[in-house]
């Protein structure tokens, strides 16, 4: 039987992404680390940001059904040359 742990990671607010954006140029590019495992950044993977999105979640399978919106950061492959077969 392999171990568990319960990962609960602080996900930012849009106040704490402006804060950690000020005093940057507007033409700043922004990079994100995926981590390799929950919480594990030591071998990480990078990629562009791309795009900032609300996506609605639905939540009808419940007692009481809802739909709720998350705004979500998408992220490609930086930039460069890749085999097509190895992504």
């Amino acid at each position: 039987m392999t171990d568990t742990y319960d990962h609960t990671p602080q996900v930012w607010t849009a106040g704490r992404l402006r804060e950690a954006l000020a005093g940057l140029d507007d033409d700043t590019p922004i990079h994100i680390a995926v981590a390799d495992g929950p919480g594990d950044f030591e071998g990480y993977s990078e990629y562009a940001l791309v795009d900032l999105e609300p996506v609605e979640k639905d939540f009808g399978e419940d007692a009481e059904a809802r739909t709720e919106v998350e705004y979500t950061l998408f992220a490609d492959y930086k930039a460069g040359q890749y085999h097509v077969d190895l992504v």
